[in-house]
């Protein structure tokens, strides 16, 4: 007998409805997920836990009537949209249509799996960087006390980094921050490269910045799945700078959160801590300051009163010194003075016997002396002038020049003759 394929394909859609009528609870990962026109299409696989080869491998479909309860009730539960990689519990029911085949039509979701999943693989990622001994690297790094230039790696269309900026430059404290945007991709299946790049690109200048923030917006309504994976938490463990995550985790942690320096539920929370961390250094450099203050003070009164009381130490020390002081001052003064009349009274008596000792030979000095002051100025007296005109001389002069010689003037010259009794004026004739 010859079927066509209409007619085989109709057989086979009897036997699945005879043999499959109940609707069943099938486990399967999704290999990749669409949307149109409100219906969603699946691609269900299942893979070899060894190998990770599919193993089976089938079409699902959520009509929309189903869609439009099952996806905003499964993203309430498990904080992000169904999504390829994602294992899922899938409430199903055989389908064959002669024209398109078999599917999967799905009739609910179970989310309570799809959340122990995540947790599962959470769980053994953590437990890797664990092993790996990088866990705790990023976390025990300290937040800069002065921690004012941040790399920020987020969507630059994010409201949330809006949020996050705006925060920054209006706080009310005005502490001014330096920010510098690494653009990345922060949901779907490109967040993990994406972050990477990023982080990468803040590495290359290192040197420029305080702390890394990575932040999103969204909340429970956008795909997280990207920060949980192995090779960003292990990028973010092992990152030189302290890493703060604000990426709108409404329930659990992701494993970013759990690897990052901080964790922040938002954008704006991430701005808080910042903002809050240069106010608690404000507060400790006020705090020691004050202290530093208050040490002086009291260093200062210490030292007042040490002053104090060295001040009338040394005036009770001082008093009775200078008693003693002037005491031995005065017994000097009064050994200096007798010694002086002593040895002036000496010298006095010395100078009286040289003066008895000088008075004879000094009176007869000054009596050889008076002798022949007495027969000088007899001598003077004989040859004084006016007493040789006295005996009938004369002195002729001719110009102020007294004349011995008649060479001394000529026929003509005026002459003058000193007398003792007047003057002749002649001319030599």
């Amino acid at each position: 007998m010859n079927l066509s394929l209409h007619e085989a394909n109709y057989l086979v859609r009897q036997a699945v409805e005879i043999t499959l009528p109940d609707p069943l609870w099938v486990l399967a990962e999704i290999a990749s997920l669409s949307e149109r026109r409100g219906h969603c299409y699946m691609e269900l696989v299942e893979k070899d836990d060894l190998s990770n080869t599919p193993i089976a491998q089938a079409r699902a479909c959520c009509w929309a009537n189903s869609w439009i309860r099952l996806s905003p009730r499964f993203v309430r539960a498990t904080g992000q949209p169904l999504h390829a990689g994602m294992k899922v519990l899938l409430k199903v029911q055989a389908n064959f249509h002669e024209q398109y085949g078999f599917s999967w039509i799905v009739q609910d979701i179970d989310p309570t799996f799809t959340i122990g999943d995540m947790a599962r693989r959470r769980k053994e990622i953590l437990e890797e960087l664990r092993r790996r001994g990088v866990i705790d690297n990023n976390a025990s790094l300290p937040i800069p006390a002065f921690a004012k230039r941040i790399a920020v790696i987020s969507s630059s269309a994010a409201a949330g980094y809006g949020d996050f900026s705006s925060q920054l430059a209006n706080n009310e404290q005005g502490f001014a921050f330096s920010t510098r945007l690494f653009p990345a991709v922060m949901q779907g299946e490109q967040v993990e490269q994406s972050v990477i790049s990023a982080l990468n690109a803040v590495f290359a200048e290192a040197d420029s910045f305080d702390v890394v923030v990575i932040i999103r917006g969204g909340g429970s309504t956008a795909d997280l799945s990207g920060f949980d994976t192995l090779d960003l938490a292990e990028n973010v463990a092992n990152f030189p700078l302290p890493v703060i995550t604000g990426i709108g985790h409404e329930r659990d942690k992701s494993v970013l959160d759990e690897v990052a320096c901080i964790s922040v539920k938002t954008p704006t929370a991430a701005a808080a801590y910042l903002i809050d961390n240069l106010s608690r250094t404000l507060s400790r450099i006020d705090e020691a300051a004050d202290s530093v203050a208050l040490s002086v003070r009291q260093t200062l009164d210490r030292e007042k009163l040490r002053l104090a009381r060295l001040e009338h130490y040394f005036l009770s020390v001082f008093s009775v010194k200078k008693a003693a002081i002037l005491a031995h001052l005065s017994a000097t003064e009064q050994r200096i003075i007798n010694g002086a009349l002593r040895h002036i009274l000496l010298q006095r008596n010395l100078l009286d016997r040289f003066a008895h000792r000088l008075v004879t030979p000094v009176m007869l000095r000054i009596e050889r002396e008076r002798s022949r002051l007495g027969m000088l100025e007899q001598s003077i007296e004989a040859n004084n002038p006016a007493r040789i005109l006295q005996r009938g001389y004369g002195l002729i002069m001719h110009d102020g020049d007294i004349i011995t010689n008649p060479q001394q003037v000529k026929t003509g010259d005026d002459l003058t003759v000193i007398l003792s009794k007047g003057v002749i004026e002649s001319v030599v004739k």
